[in-house]
């Protein structure tokens, strides 16, 4: 047994106890039904398809746990009235990806009502909630920032920045402005923000990269808001010929971008955010909620810069994510 799933069965062990049942983990032993609800605003990409993933692994070794999945398609509207089906059903506990949203109070209003216990996971609200776990997306800006102003050095350059959108989204304006914090300081490098969100997926950042190519003869290093859209802009640098010319950096350590860093491409950095370990941390914080533990508020999980000296370090060839 590895030290996750020992850490989880003594929790659910725990949890078990607390609820009047056996606390001797047996092939027979009556286990208590719990129901979770996993809440995602939308599933449109692979860094939030991973998130939802880790929940379910984290509870697929247990025959008591059944977790309710729903995908809210990007619509505010539709996230909110899954929330309120997973009421109906009376889930023990919710975890919520609330993607770019800032806030969903009516539903949050509704699960406190309930006596529902919520965990956020990425995305951060300003209230609310039992416990948050995910990262700081300035400081994960800033990392990047400081490995584009390192390679590019003093004789600056041209950086090209790749927004996801939309113009709101808190998670990818402060990942931008973290990197423009450092970047900002140096005005030999010349900031040029594509003027088309590339929708944080793969297709559409390679879309505004060919863009960005057309309208710029010369580019020395990319700037993306997360890996998805830089590995489309890596892949239409490449088709256009101009893979030398430049180097990308972005966020979230998706496992194929970390391939594209250890094989010594022009791929320079990505920030850690990684939705596995994001998924699997909530899943944890939850079940200890439900066991009757008290944790933190919030957790800033650890997000380290990731570079060809240590990307090994964090490359798991069956990482959901």
């Amino acid at each position: 047994m590895n030290r996750k799933s020992l850490a989880i069965l003594v929790v659910i062990a725990t949890f078990l106890a607390a609820c009047g049942t056996t606390s001797t983990v047996a092939p027979n032993a009556q286990a208590k039904s719990i129901k979770i609800g996993m809440s995602s605003y939308t599933l449109c990409c692979s860094y939030f398809i991973g998130m939802d993933k880790a929940v379910k692994d984290g509870a697929s070794a247990y025959s008591n746990i059944t977790v309710y999945s729903t995908d809210g398609g990007g619509d505010a509207a539709k996230l909110n009235s899954d929330i309120e089906d997973l009421i109906a059903k009376k889930v023990d506990g919710m975890i919520i990806s609330g993607g770019p949203l800032e806030q969903l109070p009516s539903a949050l209003d509704d699960l406190k009502k309930a006596g529902i216990p919520v965990v956020l996971v990425d995305r951060q609200w300003s209230g609310g909630y039992t416990s948050y776990v995910g990262p700081d997306n300035f400081i994960i800006g800033q990392q990047d920032g400081q490995f584009i102003v390192n390679k590019l050095g003093s004789k600056g350059g041209i950086l090209a920045v790749i927004k996801g959108g939309p113009a709101d989204n808190s998670i990818g304006l402060n990942r931008t402005k973290g990197m423009l914090d450092i970047v900002g300081k140096v005005t030999a490098i010349k900031v040029v923000t594509a003027p088309d969100f590339g929708n944080w997926s793969t297709d559409d950042g390679l879309k505004v990269m060919e863009n960005l190519l057309a309208a710029n003869p010369h580019i020395d290093a990319v700037f993306c808001e997360n890996d998805s859209m830089c590995l489309g802009a890596q892949r239409a640098i490449a088709d256009a010929g101009r893979t030398a010319e430049m180097f990308l950096c972005a966020v979230d350590g998706q496992k194929e971008a970390l391939q594209q860093i250890m094989n010594g491409s022009n791929y320079g950095c990505t920030g850690r955010n990684d939705s596995d370990q994001i998924g699997h941390q909530g899943f944890y914080r939850l079940m200890s909620i439900l066991a009757g533990g008290t944790p933190p508020l919030n957790t800033i999980l650890p997000s380290p810069l990731i570079t060809i000296e240590n990307a090994v370090k964090y490359y798991d060839p069956n990482s959901l994510f």
